[in-house]
């Protein structure tokens, strides 16, 4: 096959600005400096083993360029395929999902396949099956397992699924994409043992979900191992309005105020926040905040927080193209996805009366 090269050369090709004809595979072939048979290799997915990974990048690359879209409805005669994936989150109005479409959307659309979303509404509840037949409109399912609720009427569909944050001993799925999650907390507790904290309030989310039993056990274990530690928990809903009132009535309990508060989420440290400073005291002075998913909320707030860094996008781009390889017959890539602690302003050395 012939080698690509950058697709500077756009002579002759047609670019497509919605207006005209639309731009063929020999337009992509010519911009590529490639044969079409290559093109065909790549925009079908049928490229590994023939082609380089470099040639396949430029095709792509040519195909974006001019405009080029395949013939979707023809294609998918040919191959028996609908090339549309279903995503299952809880809800787009929540950054870290809105950010984990945008990664499976972008891999989706160098293969010519689509993503459509099906949000569950309130998380615990179905959402309502949007398909009469989900076989014969899907080719597979990426799902979060805070949605698993959500998949009851899909499970019968005999699709590929790709679940993502969820307990990979889990069977059913083709495949798991998680994000290092205990790792994060055990950060979060290192850089909270090392600054001097002793007495800590846990502010857990009340949603069942493995990603937050993780959270919770990892905690446990890394304060359990250094003593003279306090650990108390409490949950809230994922609600700023809710943690605040959460955090408020524990802190007017019996017992010594913690001296750090480690939240399963940023929206909780919102509302964690707000209850610290309307009992008076000082963050990070008299009490340090932490939260987890580094959402844009965490710079917003002040001070601002520290918290852990999740790859949203990356957990989406690494489904989706999980879930390809199931679909080619081939073996997913593996292992958990880093996470990273983001030390801000919220968290200092615990105050000294």
């Amino acid at each position: 096959m012939a080698q690509g090269h950058s697709p500077s050369d756009t002579s002759g090709a047609r670019r497509h600005d919605g207006d005209g004809p639309r731009p063929t595979s020999r337009d992509v072939a010519r911009v590529a400096g490639v044969s079409q048979a290559t093109v065909s290799l790549v925009l079908g997915d049928k490229w590994r083993g023939r082609v380089s990974e470099k040639t396949a990048r430029t095709v792509r690359s040519a195909a974006r360029e001019i405009g080029y879209r395949p013939n979707l409805a023809a294609r998918s005669l040919r191959l028996g395929r609908t090339r549309t994936a279903l995503l299952v989150v809880p809800a787009l109005t929540n950054e870290f999902f809105a950010r984990v479409y945008t990664g499976a959307a972008s891999v989706a659309a160098d293969h010519g396949f689509g993503v459509v979303v099906y949000p569950s509404p309130d998380i615990s509840t179905p959402a309502k099956d949007p398909f009469a037949s989900a076989s014969a409109a899907l080719d597979g399912i990426i799902a979060s397992s805070m949605a698993a609720r959500s998949l009851t009427r899909l499970r019968g569909a005999d699709l590929p699924l790709v679940m993502i944050d969820s307990d990979p001993a889990e069977r059913g799925a083709a495949a798991h994409v998680n994000l290092d999650i205990a790792d994060g907390m055990h950060q979060i507790a290192r850089h909270l043992l090392g600054l001097g904290h002793r007495r800590f309030l846990h502010l857990a989310s009340a949603v069942e979900s493995w990603t937050f039993d993780v959270r919770a056990r990892s905690l446990g274990e890394a304060l359990g191992a250094v003593p003279g530690t306090e650990l108390r928990t409490v949950h809230s809903p994922l609600d700023v309005h809710r943690a605040r009132e959460t955090v408020s009535a524990a802190l007017a309990g019996p017992g010594p105020v913690p001296t750090a508060i480690v939240c399963d989420g940023d929206t909780l440290a919102a509302g964690a926040c707000k209850a610290v400073r309307r009992h008076g005291l000082r963050i990070p002075e008299h009490v340090s905040v932490t939260g987890f998913d580094d959402l844009s909320l965490a710079s917003a707030l002040e001070p601002e927080l520290t918290t852990v860094n999740l790859p949203a996008e990356r957990v989406g781009e690494r489904a989706m193209s999980a879930l390809l390889a199931v679909l080619d017959g081939r073996a997913p890539v593996d292992g958990d996805l880093p996470v990273q602690l983001v030390a801000r302003s919220s968290t200092a050395p615990p105050h000294r009366p």
